[in-house]
């Protein structure tokens, strides 16, 4: 997929200013919806933002301040009306938006799992070499890749889909994890030698999924423009999902996972899970037979009991 700016097309009334951060991923992701607005006769045009955690590579964001730090600027513009939406990596999005955005529009989710990148021809976790040098920023990955391969030496490594790939190829590390749907979205999903089974590394609440962020007093013609861009069940999922992380207070200090799931026509499941920082605890709980309208509610149940099994408050994982 190009990750050049589209030019705007003709369309009835004025286009539509999408704000983006400049990654070759979060270019992709705007253009799409930017595809899918010229499909539906409306006129776009990109809005380049660059924001504090593209600027931070040489540290995790939780020692600088979080998730945030990939949207405060993409906030701010919406504020202060430099743009009419913004397009987001829904899982880099703080549980707690702004008093006056919000999420109006999730198309459909891409593929959910992570994906193993590695030097070798290891076609799984457990095919690394013992003591394997694993790069990665994510306190999930590292957790849940740690629980199943307590030898591996975790380092930070941080920066866009291709400084991660080229770290591995030139042996900084000798594995790391990747969203399978930002290579996707990028064409590179050959690069990937193994997609994690969701059992093994379920996903970061939301991952996969692209989430549009307006002003709540939006126009109506925005509003009606994002409307036909909502996919129904990836909304489902990012509601629940999203849900489940605010009830655990979930930052990027803790490793969490939440996955909402459409398992047959109107039947979902959801699977939350949290682990020690070492991999050494791992609480996971799961409801299934679940109606549309009760993923929510499952999400909040199945926080209160992990953190009931923990024993309270998660911040004592955050140092484990």
């Amino acid at each position: 997929m190009s990750s050049e700016a589209l030019p705007s097309t003709a369309a009835n009334g004025e286009s539509i200013r999408i704000g983006t951060r400049g990654s070759p991923l979060a270019l992709a992701q705007a253009n799409d919806v930017a595809r899918r607005l010229t499909a539906q006769g409306i006129a776009s045009e990109l809005v380049i933002i660059s924001t504090t955690g593209d600027q931070i590579t040489d540290r995790r964001l939780l020692e600088a301040g979080g998730k945030g730090l990939f949207t405060k600027e993409l906030d701010e513009a919406l504020l202060d009306g430099r743009v009419d939406i913004v397009v987001h990596s829904l899982k880099d999005v703080p549980a707690r938006l702004p008093d006056g955005i919000a999420l109006l529009a999730f198309p459909e989710r891409e593929d959910p799992r992570d994906a193993l990148i590695c030097r070798h021809e290891a076609d799984s976790i457990e095919g690394l070499s013992m003591g394997a040098k694993l790069g990665t920023a994510s306190v999930r990955r590292q957790a849940q890749a740690l629980a199943l391969r307590p030898d591996l030496r975790p380092v930070l490594l941080r920066g866009n889909v291709q400084t991660r790939l080229s770290k591995v190829a030139d042996g900084t590390v000798d594995a790391t994890f990747l969203a399978a749907a930002g290579l996707n979205r990028l064409g590179l999903l050959h690069e990937a030698k193994a997609l994690m089974p969701l059992d093994l590394m379920p996903p970061a609440p939301c991952q996969g999924i692209v989430g549009i962020a307006a002003l709540e007093n939006v126009s109506e013609r925005t509003r009606a423009a994002l409307a036909l861009l909502n996919h129904t069940e990836s909304a489902i999922a990012a509601h629940a999902e999203r849900t489940f992380l605010a009830a655990l207070d979930g930052s990027c200090r803790t490793p969490i996972s939440g996955y909402a799931r459409q398992v047959a026509p109107g039947h979902w499941a959801f699977l939350g899970e949290v682990l020690s920082l070492d991999g050494r605890k791992r609480w996971r709980d799961e409801a299934e037979h679940l109606a549309h309208g009760d993923c929510v509610e499952a999400a909040l149940t199945i926080a209160e009991r992990l953190k009931s099994a923990i024993g309270g408050s998660l911040d004592a994982l955050s140092h484990a």
